[in-house]
């Protein structure tokens, strides 16, 4: 079984590690590790669970993930290719005292912020995909002068959005498998309901053992999980088709228009219909 820490090879002659995964390699399970992640997505789109946070991923997304923060990039069509380029790097690397330096005060205060996660946006994104692909291919100093590079432009800018917070899960490796049957089952079923009895089920734990569970390791409650996940889905159908807003209610696992209204606000702060028009292309 896969153990929810995941070891990270940095090759020998090298300080941190930077590579392409792509399918296969692209789909790793709720993983944590005790490296700081800066991910570009190169190709795919599908959900991000970044801690406590569950949204949309996309080609160009950028994300910069503190130590131990546990996440999963789940591809929306098993069929698809995903890949990300993916820089792994201990946040003391440089060695001790580096970030104490005056000069660096800005890329210490962004590493140090733990159990946080957070997106990149507008042209911070743009400016830091560039950044990311010339790293990938770089060797010697240059490599470490364009992680400082990529650190200290997001660390000067507000094109960002925490997306996760104070995120410290207590989940052990024999867990994990646990979490991820859960996960799996819920995005395969949450178009249908899911009773707390049958999600508990799966897991063989009591009602109340599965929701202390569950709230313990992803930090909020199994049916705040699934609405996410709905709302998830009825905002890709609002954006990407024309269709009747009462229809993607019912498709997004809802049978009264009234409850979706009122979650899709809750999630998104917005009406459907608000949403749509300030997603069309």
């Amino acid at each position: 079984m896969k153990t929810l820490i995941q070891k990270i090879h940095v090759e020998e002659h090298y300080s941190f590690a930077c590579r392409t995964y792509k399918t296969p390699d692209f789909e790793t399970a709720w993983h944590k590790h005790p490296e700081c992640e800066l991910i570009l997505i190169t190709e795919g789109n599908g959900t991000a669970l970044i801690g406590d946070y569950i949204g949309e991923y996309k080609q160009g997304d950028i994300f910069l993930l503190s130590t131990n923060v546990p996440h999963w990039f789940r591809k929306s069509q098993k069929e698809m290719t995903g890949s990300a380029i993916v820089i792994h790097f201990m946040k003391d690397f440089w060695g001790e005292g580096f970030l104490s330096l005056p000069e660096m005060k800005n890329v210490a205060r962004l590493v140090e912020n733990k159990n946080t996660g957070i997106q990149l946006q507008g042209n911070l994104s743009i400016d830091l995909e560039s950044l990311i692909r010339q790293l990938e291919h770089a060797q010697g100093l240059e490599r470490i002068q364009l992680l400082l590079n990529c650190l200290q432009t997001i660390s000067l800018s507000a094109e960002q959005k925490v997306i996760t917070t104070a995120f410290d899960t207590i989940t052990s490796g024999e867990e994990n498998p646990v979490i991820e049957t859960i996960i799996d089952y819920s995005f395969k079923h949450f178009l249908n309901p899911i009773s707390l009895k049958e999600i508990a089920g799966i897991t063989s734990m009591s009602i109340p053992a599965f929701c202390r569970f569950f709230k313990r390791n992803i930090k909020k409650s199994y049916f705040d999980f699934i609405k996410e996940i709905r709302i998830g889905h009825a905002c890709k159908l609002l954006r990407e088709t024309n269709r009747p807003v009462l229809d993607i209610c019912y498709d997004s696992g809802y049978n009264s228009w009234a409850h979706f209204s009122k979650q899709f606000k809750m999630v998104t702060k917005i009406p459907p219909s608000k949403y749509r028009k300030q997603h069309i292309k």
